[in-house]
Formats: C-alpha cells, structure tokens, sequence
C-alpha cells in the first residue's frame, strides 16, 4: 500500500492536520516510466515527461529535482518555483541525452502558502496533467488543460465527449522543456477541512472518468488507500500510459467545513 504521510499545522487555535499519498506506475503499455512527482509539505506536485528516448525521463526528473531543493530551501512560493522551472529548463537543455526539441515535461500540483494572516493553497499548472479538488461531495476540475482539444472546447468547437476520441487529444500547448520557459497557471483556493485533492498525470484519467475519481475517493477515506485503489482501476482499464497521482487531504479536530486563517509564524 502505499505510504499515507501526515503534516499537523495549529490554525485559528485549532489543530489542521495534513494527509497524503502518493504513486507512480509504468503501467501496461510502456517501456518506460516518464513520470516523476514530489510530495513533501508544503508542495505537491506531478510531472509527465515526453521525448524521444530517455528524454521525458530526464525532464519530469530535472524537474522535480529542482523543486525539491525548493522545499527544501524552506521558502515555496511562486517565484522560487519559476527559477526552479528556469533551472530545469537549463539542465534539460544541457542533458546529452536531450536532444530531441519536442523533450520537456508537464507540471501540475497545489502548494501551501500564508499570505498575511490566511493560509491558502496555491494550484498551478502547466500542460495537461491536472488537479482536482473534491469540496462538499462535489468533484471539480481546478485546472485548465494546455491543450489543443481544450482551446477547440473552449472556442465551442468541439464538445467534452467528442475530445475524448479527437487525433490531438495528446498535444499540449505549454510544457516546461529544453526549447522554452513557461510560467505556470496559478489558481488560489482557501483551505478548508474536509477537502480532498487529486494530482494526476494523463495516465490516470485516459483510464478513468470524473465520476470514477470521485467514486474512489467516496470509498477509500486514506490517501493510501485512495490512491492504490485509483491505479488498480486504471491499470484495470488498460494502462494505456505511465500512470502518477497524488492524494491530499485536510482534516481538523472539530471537523469544520469553513475557511481556516493560518496563525502560526
């Protein structure tokens, strides 16, 4: 099974107590595992790589390295994560292996910030991995896909069914690669107990729909469990790609559902 980790912040003279887990699979179809994530308080985050060769390997990884020595600098924040994103992209570039133009990886993931006196997550994204964020039994989408099929969805062009079987279903618009620099989507949400996100490379919802996310995530209340269960499923379903997703989840002692104001220093 995989790990649940926990994290205990003191919010608003109450105990907020963090959970996650995270899992990454070569699944069926591939030779090779291009995906790489991080899950280490405050940061969450997931990279698919693509390239010819080892290439999407390297880049999801160099990726992710850097992050890491953002946690572990102890200072995540927007900035920190661009430069960590421009040094990545320097040793992509610079990797022997690299050499085909199309290398780079996606990112997507939520972090934990303070502004002032409230404690709020931070989504961001770039490419078509994705976060998702189950609030009050409802499931919601909290990033938007840098994708072809998505540009056509939001010009009214194509319908949300018919992209699920269209040619470029699997051609993103922005990736973090050796041949550009590419500052993520951020979309701030408060934090409230109760709260349930997902962190998903495209492995996992080729494999399963909204529905069966928020299906697993009803059954199985441990992110370990959650998360084993969810790439059961899609291995089931033909893991088709590498599959990676993370669960985070926000608990307090009273059990409340509003919005919690950080007070630790």
């Amino acid at each position: 099974m995989a790990e649940t980790k926990t994290h205990r912040v003191t919010v608003a003279q109450r105990a907020l107590l963090l959970s996650w887990a995270g899992v990454t699979d070569l699944g069926r179809r591939r030779e090779t595992n291009q995906d790489a994530f991080l899950a280490e308080f405050p940061l969450f985050v997931v990279a698919d790589g693509m390239g010819g060769h080892a290439g999407g390997e390297i880049a999801s990884r160099s990726t992710v390295e850097r992050l890491q020595a953002v946690v572990s600098a102890g200072d995540v924040n927007g900035p920190a994560i661009e430069k960590a994103l421009e040094q990545a992209v320097g040793d992509i570039a610079d990797h022997p292996e690299t050499t085909d133009e199309g290398t780079g990886t996606t990112l997507t993931g939520v972090f934990f910030a303070i502004t002032g006196d409230h404690a709020q997550w931070v989504a961001l994204n770039i490419g078509d991995s994705r976060v998702y964020l189950l609030r009050d039994d409802r499931l919601v989408q909290v990033t938007t896909d840098h994708s072809v099929v998505q540009e056509l969805i939001t010009a009214g062009k194509l319908s949300p069914e018919e992209a699920e079987g269209h040619p470029y279903s699997n051609v993103i618009t922005r990736a973090v690669g050796a041949s550009e620099l590419t500052a993520p989507d951020y979309v701030t949400i408060d934090v409230r107990a109760g709260d349930r996100f997902v962190i998903c490379s495209d492995g996992l919802t080729k494999e399963l729909t909204d529905y069966g996310i928020q299906h697993f995530l009803r059954e199985h209340r441990d992110p370990g469990h959650s998360v084993d269960a969810m790439l059961a499923a899609a291995l089931e379903n033909g893991g088709r790609d590498n599959v990676t997703l993370i669960i985070v989840q926000v608990e307090d002692e009273d059990d409340s559902s509003s919005p919690i104001e950080d007070t630790t220093e």
